[in-house]
């Protein structure tokens, strides 16, 4: 089936007017790794902020705009400690055009070669705060969507599997340079709604990225996405190895990646652990070549829980509407 709304990336860059349909969503994720290997980050821009339990109970009471349940996540992994920001804002805080988009005191700008990120956010459950600027060179722009459930509501597009990234944080005192991975996901509808998990890496290398994405769908099947993509943004769907177990979280939520058959994959180091999600970082191998891999897992079922959403404002607080 066809997807049929506008995709969150163009051949020109990231579409930060992309609609964001009722109880939908559309989020850009970067994640990034040090070229030292001491540091690491996450920032996801999320237009309806999917793993937010103040919009999983609008939702309950009828169709909701996802802009009024927008949010910057920020997470910081390394020789610095950790830092997690999460804040979730209304409609009024976000402003948006193809090329910008500020949601609270933070935005994201594209530029035509570069993406810029200024980060403004209060750490969460500790408050500090978090104060700097990313900036990201694609070394591609790809505008491929994937749809990734069992009618094509949600699409997943890997704008930029390598970009070039200079961090300069004022605030942790805070300086790198490294190798970073760019895409967006949209939906129509809310992700509980249409699966039940899913298993997503990605690792790059001096070749090329080498991409899975298997998701489980409520009701039973699934699909497994294998993609290579070298550079210079060629794009291959190789066949994808075997899936093996990695070791559970403290929370029981499963973790499983594609390898080669007689590999076996080693989780180096557990970035995010909750009731429903886990970030890592894992070594592995497909085809014969070694990888170190962001990788995450999400339960689904597990989120639609009320007790898990009641967990969640202690991570994902809330700010007031702006009057």
């Amino acid at each position: 089936m066809e997807y049929r709304h506008p995709s969150a990336a163009s051949q020109t860059g990231p579409n930060f007017a992309a609609s964001a349909p009722a109880d939908g969503y559309v989020w850009w994720y970067v994640d990034a790794l040090s070229d030292c290997g001491r540091h690491g980050l996450t920032i996801i821009a999320m237009l309806g902020c999917v793993f937010s339990p103040w919009y999983a109970a609008a939702r309950r009471r009828g169709p909701t705009d996802p802009l009024e349940h927008s949010a910057v996540n920020v997470a910081l992994y390394g020789a610095a400690g950790r830092r997690w920001a999460l804040t979730e804002r209304g409609q009024r805080d976000v402003q948006r055009d193809y090329d910008h988009l500020a949601i609270g005191p933070s935005s994201l700008a594209w530029d035509g070669s570069q993406l810029r990120i200024d980060v403004n956010e209060i750490t969460a459950p500790w408050p500090t705060r978090l104060r700097g600027r990313i900036t990201l060179r694609p070394s591609m722009l790809l505008h491929q969507g994937y749809a990734i459930d069992r009618l094509a509501r949600h699409l997943w597009t890997p704008i930029s599997p390598h970009c070039a990234i200079d961090v300069a944080f004022e605030r942790p005192a805070l300086s790198w340079h490294g190798v970073a991975y760019f895409d967006s996901n949209e939906g129509q509808a809310a992700l509980e709604s249409d699966f039940d998990s899913w298993n997503w890496s990605r690792a790059t290398s001096a070749e090329g990225s080498r991409i899975f994405y298997d998701t489980r769908w409520r009701g039973g099947g699934g699909r497994s996405i294998s993609l290579s993509i070298d550079n210079a943004g060629k794009v291959d769907s190789p066949p994808a190895p075997t899936q093996q177990s990695l070791p559970s979280t403290l929370w029981g939520i499963e973790r499983k990646t594609r390898c080669d058959a007689e590999s076996t994959p080693r989780l180096v180091s557990t970035f995010e652990s909750g009731p429903f999600y886990t970030r890592s970082l894992i070594e592995t191998q497909a085809e014969g070549r070694p990888y170190t891999a962001f990788h995450e897992s999400v339960s689904l079922r597990r989120f639609s829980q009320r007790w898990v959403q009641a967990l969640l404002p202690v991570r994902l607080p809330r700010r007031p509407l702006r009057r």
